[in-house]
């Protein structure tokens, strides 16, 4: 079984390497975020794959902050890239008698 879950883990380095290709040249900064996020996944999925085949179950401690700070760096991709934060919860809305 641990021979399966370490393939496994290659497969999907060779899927963040692949994302780090498109992070590295993506044509356009939406591209590359959504690399990003698959660089992200991809390091999630690695880590909780040889926390399985070594048995060292704290390592998926370190893929939930992996996860997190994945989804983290979404949000602020799109706060960033959008005209003066739309879209952002806390803004006050404008009063202009409408």
């Amino acid at each position: 079984m641990n021979d399966f879950l370490l393939a496994a883990a290659a497969l999907v380095l060779l899927s963040v390497a692949a994302g780090f290709w498109r992070v590295w040249r993506g044509p356009a900064m939406a591209d590359r975020m959504m690399a990003a996020q698959l660089v992200g996944t991809g390091g999630v999925a690695v880590v909780m794959l040889l926390a399985a085949a070594g048995g060292r179950w704290a390592m998926l401690d370190a893929a939930l902050v992996l996860a997190l700070l994945a989804a983290f760096a979404a949000v602020a991709f799109v706060k960033a890239r959008t005209p003066e934060g739309a879209g952002d919860p806390e803004a006050e809305e404008p009063h202009d008698g409408r």
